[in-house]
């Protein structure tokens, strides 16, 4: 092979990686402005929740059940996230995120949230929502 092939080799090779390089950073910048774009939508709820704490094994395995089906079945039901105080257990706090409010809307009439909803209300003693916007998040890639 004779030098110049060698050098045109080699200027293409490079040509090649910056080509896609740019590309790669093109993708993620239109990603990134697409998850921002997506989040800007969102609606992001806390619940706050006393629960009778006689009854906390049973309240926790229906928000479980109604948790579970509402990621699974609805596209539009992005996270939910329940955590309880540790001192006091039957305090239970709920981040939930939803792709808009039409999702949220479209979930609250779903055979299984009321199901829910019927099957706790005897449960719950105060209930406590509120509408936060997310400032930021981070996360590990497979989280």
């Amino acid at each position: 092979m004779k030098i110049f092939d060698k050098i045109l080799i080699m200027k293409t090779s490079r040509l090649i990686r910056l080509v896609f390089i740019a590309t790669i950073g093109i993708f993620m910048l239109s990603f990134s402005n697409k998850t921002m774009a997506q989040q800007k939508n969102q609606m992001v709820r806390l619940a706050k929740i006393q629960v009778d704490p006689a009854q906390l094994v049973e309240y926790s395995a229906a928000l479980k059940e109604q948790m579970t089906t509402a990621i699974r079945m609805e596209p539009g039901v992005l996270t939910y996230y329940a955590v309880a105080d540790k001192s006091n257990p039957s305090h239970i706090t709920i981040l939930e995120i939803y792709a808009d409010t039409a999702a949220y809307k479209a979930h609250i009439e779903t055979a299984h949230f009321k199901k829910y909803k019927e099957t706790v209300q005897h449960m719950v003693k105060s209930l406590e929502l509120i509408d936060v916007n997310l400032i930021a998040f981070a996360r590990k890639p497979d989280m």
